[in-house]
């Protein structure tokens, strides 16, 4: 196909992107029908999974604003994927203008439309770099612009880690996090689990494999330890649509048909 002037060379535009196929789901723009077709294939196992991916950045929206009403004006989104409208940046600065945010994606393509999108944003920067290499996200002078790791910052892992293998120790990834950021900061996690999950979304699980980021479906016990060393807020860790709803209509009859839990947490 032909290469579009925003995909960096390099790119293997003939295998789907975890990323776009994301971006496909929430409604996005940037994606390809090699992305399409898969995302394709994954909803006819799985029909709720475009609604999944919805609650999930619905989560973030919820998410942010609280921080931003709790004082915090500095994000670091690991896993940000590809921007689409409601993202961190957005909602953090429209309710506070002086809110600063740093994207981090180990997808190429995710990266460059961020750049796209934040351009003539100095509040806001994306760097391309892995979860499993936190050191590195650290290090980056993007980072070390924006960031002062004096003072709190939220470090949202929205996605994000069950795409970590557990050969990678994501768990290990979370804690150097922890260790760096001031107390005062909070921890926010989502991710995909393996509890209830019907056969056909363990289907789906195994198409994942074909894009470069197989998904890594998790217990919630195995989620929890990811908070080791924080404060849980209420409600806990829960089902996407129970995480602090904006009206409790918006949780439904079956808030456990997300597949994902979710939860917030403060280091003190």
């Amino acid at each position: 196909m032909t290469r579009p002037s925003w995909a960096p060379e390099g790119i293997d535009l003939d295998r789907p992107s975890a990323s776009r196929v994301y971006d496909y789901f929430v409604g996005g723009m940037h994606n390809f029908e090699i992305d399409r077709m898969l995302a394709r294939q994954i909803e006819a196992f799985t029909p709720n999974v475009a609604e999944t991916m919805r609650a999930n950045r619905d989560l973030l929206r919820r998410c942010v604003r609280f921080l931003v009403d709790a004082g915090i004006t500095q994000f670091l989104d690991i896993g940000s994927g590809i921007p689409t409208v409601g993202n961190v940046h957005e909602v953090a600065q429209a309710r506070n203008p002086s809110a600063r945010v740093v994207y981090v994606d180990i997808d190429p393509v995710a990266v460059a439309h961020s750049r796209a999108i934040l351009d003539g944003n100095p509040a806001a920067a994306v760097v391309n770099a892995d979860i499993a290499a936190p050191d590195t996200i650290l290090a980056d002078p993007q980072v070390a612009k924006l960031l002062d790791f004096d003072k709190p910052v939220a470090v949202l892992l929205l996605g994000v880690l069950h795409f970590v293998p557990d050969d990678a120790d994501p768990a290990a990834a979370v804690a150097r996090l922890r260790d760096t950021v001031a107390p005062g900061s909070y921890l926010a996690i989502t991710h995909a689990t393996l509890d209830g999950q019907p056969t056909e979304v363990l289907e789906a699980q195994k198409l994942s494999g074909r894009t470069s980021t197989e998904i890594v479906l998790r217990t919630k016990p195995e989620i929890a330890t990811f908070f080791d060393g924080w404060t849980l807020l209420d409600p806990g860790l829960v089902h996407l649509p129970l995480w602090r709803p904006d009206n409790p209509s918006d949780v439904g009859d079956h808030p456990e048909s997300s597949g994902a839990y979710g939860a917030l947490a403060h280091k003190d």
